[in-house]
C-alpha cells in the first residue's frame, strides 16, 4: 500500500499525526519500504508461473506441478532448460493425449528437441509399439529410453530402435 492509502485508513486522530518529520510519517515510511518487494511480487504474479518468465530456479518447481517429475532430478533437469519450458507450455495439451502414440510422440519431439521421432503400433503385436528414433538423436537415447519408460500405458510393452 501506498502511503496515502495507509493514512486514510487511520482513525482521524492518528491522520493529523502523521505529518510529515513525525514519528508517526516515519514509522509509514518504513512499513511501506519494507512491504514493496511483496507489492511488486504481487503485481507481477503472474510471472512467476508462465514457463518462459519465470525464473531458471522456479522451472523444477513448476515441471513437479504437471507431472513431470520424472524430468527433474534432485542435482537438476535430465533435459535442458529449454526444453523443460516447452513441455510446460504444452504441459496441458500433452496430458490430453497422454497415454497414445501420438502423444508420447510429441513428448519425446518436445523432450529431446529432434524431429523425426515416430511411434508405431505393430499390427502383429497388442499392446506392444515401437519407438524410432533419428540416428540425430542416438546421443540422448538413454534419454529416450527413460522417458519412454515413464510415460508409455503401463500395460504395455515397447522397444526403441535407431533408424540409420
Amino acid at each position: 500500500m501506498r502511503r496515502r492509502a495507509i493514512e486514510r485508513l487511520l482513525p482521524a486522530a492518528y491522520q493529523r499525526a502523521a505529518v510529515d518529520g513525525s514519528v508517526l510519517a516515519a514509522l509509514l515510511d518504513v512499513m511501506e519500504a519494507l512491504h514493496e518487494p511483496d507489492e511488486a511480487l504481487i503485481d507481477d504474479v503472474d510471472r512467476l508461473f508462465t514457463p518462459y518468465l519465470t525464473t531458471d530456479d522456479l522451472v523444477p518447481f513448476l515441471a513437479r506441478w504437471v507431472a513431470l517429475d520424472h524430468l527433474v532430478a534432485s542435482s537438476g533437469a535430465l533435459v535442458p532448460l529449454g526444453r523443460l519450458r516447452n513441455l510446460l507450455a504444452e504441459s496441458a495439451a500433452l496430458a490430453r493425449v497422454r497415454g497414445t502414440p501420438a502423444g508420447l510422440q510429441r513428448f519425446l519431439v518436445l523432450a529431446t528437441g529432434v524431429d523425426g521421432i515416430v511411434v508405431e503400433e505393430p499390427s502383429t503385436r497388442a499392446f506392444h509399439f515401437r519407438v524410432r528414433v533419428p540416428g540425430a538423436a542416438v546421443g540422448q537415447l538413454a534419454l529416450v529410453n527413460r522417458l519412454v519408460r515413464a510415460e508409455k500405458p503401463a500395460a504395455t510393452t515397447c522397444e526403441v530402435v535407431v533408424d540409420p
